[in-house]
């Protein structure tokens, strides 16, 4: 975990005793002001790049396009053979001097009252400035007829005017995504030097849950959280470390957090953040480093922990599973992102869609309600909530497409009122 920069210094303590709730967006600033940039790097290969975060700026090694080239099959040709296109009926005959394909010119040059037959992506033979498309003209042998409505220049890809060789293609922190990995093979990059993995470590806690293939006992319910989590931190492309459960023993969890800050960057635990008599966690944190905050004006989620432990940040995430789903998409994905070097991740798309249930939420907090959004004949976007929003129904969020994000200034909506939504492809 050597190379890490700090985007702060101490963490701000304040509310950390307040009985108030911390805003949501309060809660965002500090945590992406504190977690550190990873700044190690290594090179990766392109085919194993997606998902990674370049560590310094890629020039276009060559022009793109390499040459002057047709956009479509057709006949190339000088635009001064062009007919004049000024109301007249008059065509342009033109005699066919070869072929030039993609891969293989036209090794001639197009004289006055001549053409090429051109192929998508050929070179330009030289004398030429103008493609036709192949529909556009009327083929007789070895001439063509060329009616006016034309114009110079058309359908025609000039060298460097998607890349000039120098420039900057991909700027230091651009997260690398299909289009990404398919420029940097159109100018034959094919070794990057991008960040290192971060490492996340992660374990669930209670002495009520139990792993997969185990009985259960009355009061025992099989741990999911762990599972979820992986798949969140999967898509997200990190390297983790499932560290299991933990016994609700203050013992037990002093040794798997200094385990797991001695392997990792970030730290996630979920349940045992609240305020019942099991819930050791804050009280831990506080110990071993630095509570920033453990409560967020949200619902669900409200009971999160961050703070920093050594070189490491921690997340104590709620222990139900909705809440851990809605508090890593909205507060430890950001955090993640930015640990990762990915330059000013772009905010979760909201849109705005009729919803014909009232919906009951009481102000000073934002509210998510796991909903689906359709579009009605009409073009109409409308979302509907997938029904009771406890907690620990995490076959809503299964059954759901977006989330209803109700600001904190926001009181209850009648029906057919207009809401933002935060659909699920924005998230990771």
């Amino acid at each position: 975990m050597n190379g890490d920069t700090p985007r702060s210094g101490e963490l701000d303590l304040c509310y950390q005793d307040d009985p108030q709730l911390l805003p949501a967006a309060e809660a965002t600033r500090r945590i992406l002001a504190h977690v550190p940039l990873i700044e190690d790097s290594e090179e990766v290969a392109l085919a194993g790049a997606l998902g990674r975060v370049l560590a310094s700026d890629v020039l276009a090694p060559i022009d793109v396009p390499g040459h002057t080239n047709a956009a479509v099959d057709g006949y190339a040709l000088a635009a001064a053979a062009l007919p004049r296109d000024d109301g007249g009926t008059g065509e342009a005959h033109l005699r066919i001097t070869g072929t030039a394909m993609a891969g293989k010119p036209h090794d001639g040059v197009i004289g006055p009252g001549e053409c090429a037959r051109i192929m998508t992506g050929a070179v330009m033979p030289r004398g030429t400035d103008t493609v036709v498309m192949q529909e556009h003209v009327s083929r007789d042998g070895e001439h063509v007829r060329i009616a006016t409505g034309h114009r110079g220049g058309q359908n025609v890809r000039h060298a460097g005017e998607d890349l000039r060789a120098g420039q900057v293609m991909l700027a230091e922190g651009t997260r690398l995504l299909p289009a990404a990995l398919g420029m940097l093979a159109s100018v034959g990059v094919g070794q990057l030097q991008v960040r290192r993995m971060l490492k996340v470590a992660y374990f669930s806690t209670g002495d009520e849950l139990r792993g997969l293939g185990e009985p259960l006992e009355p009061g025992q319910v099989y741990d999911s959280n762990r599972y979820t989590l992986r798949g969140m931190l999967m898509r997200l492309g990190v390297e983790f470390h499932d560290m299991g459960v933990v016994r609700d023993d203050p013992d037990r969890l002093r040794e798997a957090i200094d385990a797991a800050c001695a392997r990792a960057d970030v730290v996630l635990s979920s349940g045992g953040v609240s305020t019942g008599d099991a819930d050791y966690v804050k009280g831990i944190l506080e110990q071993r480093g630095q509570v920033g905050f453990w409560r967020v004006a949200i619902r669900p989620g409200r009971p999160l922990a961050f703070g920093r432990l050594g070189r490491a940040v921690f997340f104590g995430l709620p222990g139900n599973p909705v809440a851990v789903m809605m508090t890593f998409y909205q507060f430890v994905q950001p955090a993640l992102l930015a640990m990762m070097g990915v330059r000013a991740p772009a905010p979760i798309p909201l849109l705005e869609a009729t919803c014909p249930e009232p919906l009951r939420k009481k102000p000073g907090r934002v509210e998510y309600f796991r909903a689906v959004l359709t579009r009605d004949a009409d073009g109409v976007l409308r979302v509907r909530p997938t029904g009771r929003t406890g907690s620990g129904l995490l076959h809503t969020m299964n059954d759901a497409n977006c989330l209803i994000v109700l600001p904190e200034q926001s009181g209850s909506l009648e029906a057919g009122s207009i809401v933002p939504v935060q659909p699920f492809f924005g998230l990771v």
